[in-house]
């Protein structure tokens, strides 16, 4: 029997469901292959970092079929037609696969398993991406969760899956070559710092947070439970573009980081706040998977009736980090820069846009995905709906992120914003989230002319958030409209 693996967000050789069950199944006769899909490369809201880390990945991938005696076969097309056509190609008996849980992605692959079973070729699916996949837990009366602490404490009764060992041998094949695409061969060009992808990159950032070789001295998970929220800690790991594109898996993140801390209970917090971090990427896939009107509509139909501004303008000046509020101002140019933002940070952005300058939250959401290294698609969109209140398991929408009390609490000498905003770097830490309030002689000593070397606010928190609080009642009047259960 020989086997056609189907590679997509699952790009490693260890702890791969459907790829070990393919190598057990075939006795190792499998034939790996990816193809790109113009179709995705040509989505308005692809960032030319996710491309990047992509192919960085594949050259990763490819390297490591090599040493297992085969190699990747490469294609570019719909996959209705690449993958029929590699399975015939490779004379191969069946095509397996993890699944996405993307509307989109879902509808491909039924169309992809219709063709193959029309070809006589079989196909099986596997659960891979998430610590639990969709369907596995609900609600008492069987209906899916929509808010996130009893997801969490259902999921939390189910034992997470050991990691599989890695694949060692795959099968020899004469499929013809193709070589691995550059990024400007795709038609995609960034200024945005090189985050590496591929598994050998993506272990070495394990290991830098979780602890062994390479770790971060004082930083890390050590650290993460009382600091994760401080954006110039380093107290995160960086590995959501890996569990983005499958370059680790949630298990093998899982259990390093409960390996740790079974090895130091000063540990144990930290590892249990990590993974619980975790089981919210599950709980978005859950809803989208659910509720797929959510990827274009609010989640709770009321919050349409939303009278959003959307100032161009003020827009702008967001995207742009000219917002004259610094800690808003330090995580877009962040994003801009690098492809990543600090997780307070992305929710105090959020609700600026949001709350603060009544912008839709998709204005946002897409902004984002044409940035970050590690958009993905439900999570970028559970976090934008739950920031603007129109999400599952939302922050009430009277909650609006004050952005210069998140700055002093969470940022409380500056350290963030002089990283990312040198405009500011001399300004006193006392001023350096209000700086339109300093004397005269702070600015100055700092170099600081607010509307030159930077900007003035672009609007009064007082005011905007009283016209906010008007604007998301009237919302959610529950007479305004229909809520459908929801």
């Amino acid at each position: 029997m020989r086997i056609l693996f189907w590679f997509r967000k699952d790009l490693r050789l260890d702890d791969n469901t459907g790829l070990s069950e393919a190598v057990r199944d075939a006795s190792g006769d499998v034939v790996p292959f990816y193809a790109s899909e113009p179709a995705m490369l040509a989505r308005e809201d692809m960032a030319a970092t996710r491309v990047r880390f992509a192919l960085d990945s594949l050259a990763d991938l490819s390297d490591a079929i090599e040493r297992s005696g085969s190699r990747l076969v490469l294609d570019h097309g719909d996959p209705v037609a690449t993958v029929p056509a590699a399975a015939r190609a490779a004379g191969t008996d069946a095509v397996y696969w993890n699944d996405e849980y993307e509307p989109a992605l879902l509808a491909r692959d039924a169309e992809v398993e219709r063709a193959l079973r029309q070809s006589g070729i079989r196909v099986r699916r596997f659960h891979d991406r998430l610590l639990v996949p969709p369907g596995i837990v609900t609600t008492m009366d069987g209906q899916p969760f929509v808010m996130y602490s009893p997801f969490r404490r259902a999921c939390e009764r189910l034992p997470i899956g050991a990691p599989m060992p890695a694949v060692t041998r795959l099968g020899a094949h004469e499929l013809p070559q193709r070589s691995l695409a550059s990024l400007e061969r795709l038609g995609f060009v960034t200024h945005q710092e090189h985050w590496p992808g591929g598994t050998r990159a993506a272990h070495r950032r394990l290991r830098r947070f979780a602890g062994g070789t390479g770790a971060t001295p004082g930083g890390g998970l050590a650290i993460y439970a009382a600091q994760r929220d401080q954006p110039a800690a380093n107290a995160t790991s960086g590995l959501s573009a890996d569990l983005k594109f499958g370059t680790l898996s949630p298990r093998q993140v899982a259990r390093n980081i409960r390996d740790a801390a079974a090895a130091d209970a000063r540990l144990v917090p930290s590892a249990d706040k990590y993974v619980s971090e975790l089981r919210w990427r599950d709980f978005y896939a859950h809803v989208m998977f659910h509720f797929p009107h959510c990827e274009y509509a609010p989640f709770r139909p009321r919050f349409s009736a939303l009278e959003w501004e959307d100032d161009p303008r003020l827009i702008a000046a967001w995207r742009d980090g000219r917002t004259g509020y610094p800690i808003v101002d330090a995580g877009m140019r962040q994003l801009d820069l690098t492809g990543f933002m600090h997780n307070r940070v992305r929710m105090v952005v959020a609700s600026f846009l949001t709350k603060t300058l009544l912008a839709n939250w998709q204005h946002g959401e897409r902004h984002f995905m044409r940035r970050l290294v590690d958009g993905d698609l439900a999570s970028n969109n559970g976090g934008w709906q739950w920031a603007a209140s129109t999400g599952t398991d939302p922050q009430p929408y009277f909650r609006i992120f004050n952005p210069v009390l998140q700055g002093e609490k969470f940022d409380a000498t500056g350290a963030y914003v002089r990283q990312w905003l040198p405009a500011l770097a001399k300004l006193p830490a006392r001023w350096i989230h209000r700086p339109w309030e300093a004397p005269p002689s702070a600015l100055a000593d700092a170099g600081v002319t607010l509307g030159t070397t930077y900007p003035a606010p672009v609007v009064n928190l007082r005011e905007r958030r009283e016209r906010a609080l008007a604007v998301f009642q009237a919302a959610a009047d529950p007479r305004s409209n229909r809520d459908f259960g929801l």
